[in-house]
């Protein structure tokens, strides 16, 4: 009971947050209502079959959140609200984004870097914050592939510097923008590379369904984890690949994972 309250509070704080700073259209791209491919029938198992899904109309960022812009919500709401989920392992090797002077301050040089080391709770509040939500398994797939049953967000042109952060050393991200060349039908940036990206949606598998249970993710079973990420090789690299960790895993930041926001606001008269 005390941590149902104490997560209540938590949420309620993000609210009044959120207040302050509300949905705008500026870098987020609209994804337009219908069906699409989702999966493949020449990869792991848990990305088959190939089959149609739908999605409503949303809202997703056209860039990961950075360093900078996640130092500004650990000021604005704190690392680890009492009763939750910690949103950000500062006290990893890895971290970018340190306190200073009483502050949170992305490092030098990687200001606009995507933030590594936030946990899936520190994505989800983020969001939240932003008066957003973390994007479901089908949305990010979708922004990434468009309606037809591309490998990549940019086509079937084998990955390249140019297109995507990928076959890199550890921790060698890169800026989240500068890489128009690997946009997806949707002008979404970066989808694959650099890091790959928290959902909300739980591991379950294909045929996709948003209404039997997988949405959303909120501690039990496993959180899926879509994209690539700046180590990883590039024959390794497609818009369905599917990844996955648990409770424990969700509540801790990686090296390898970051996150964008969504919403199904409409924000077109914004």
């Amino acid at each position: 009971m005390i941590v149902v309250i104490a997560r209540t509070a938590a949420l309620v704080t993000l609210a009044a947050l959120a207040a302050a700073c509300p949905a705008a259209a500026d870098g987020i791209m609209l994804v337009q209502a219908g069906a699409f491919w989702m999966g493949r029938d020449d990869g792991p198992p848990e990305e088959a079959p190939l089959h149609r899904a739908y999605v409503r109309d949303f809202w997703i960022d056209r860039h990961k959140v950075t360093n900078a812009e996640f130092a500004a919500f650990l000021n604005a709401a704190g690392p680890a609200p009492p009763g939750a989920g910690r949103r950000y392992d500062d006290d990893d090797a890895d971290a970018r984004i340190h306190r200073r002077g009483g502050r949170w301050v992305a490092d030098p040089g990687f200001e606009d870097h995507p933030a590594v080391e936030v946990s899936w709770f520190g994505a989800r509040d983020y969001c939240a914050w932003k008066g957003h939500r973390l994007p479901t398994e089908a949305e990010w797939e979708k922004a990434a592939r468009g309606d037809d049953r591309r490998p990549y967000p940019w086509g079937t042109a084998p990955p390249a510097p140019e297109r995507a952060v990928v076959g890199r050393s550890y921790n060698a991200t890169a800026p989240t923008a500068g890489r128009p060349a690997g946009v997806s039908p949707y002008g979404v940036e970066d989808l694959l590379g650099n890091l790959r990206e928290w959902t909300s949606t739980v591991l379950r598998p294909y045929p996709y369904r948003h209404d039997d249970g997988r949405e959303e993710f909120a501690g039990a079973g496993r959180v899926v984890v879509r994209g690539a990420s700046h180590d990883d090789p590039a024959d390794g690299l497609h818009v369905a690949a599917r990844r996955s960790y648990d409770r424990r895993g969700a509540a801790a930041g990686h090296h390898h994972v970051g996150f964008r926001c969504a919403t199904s606001e409409d924000l077109g008269g914004r």
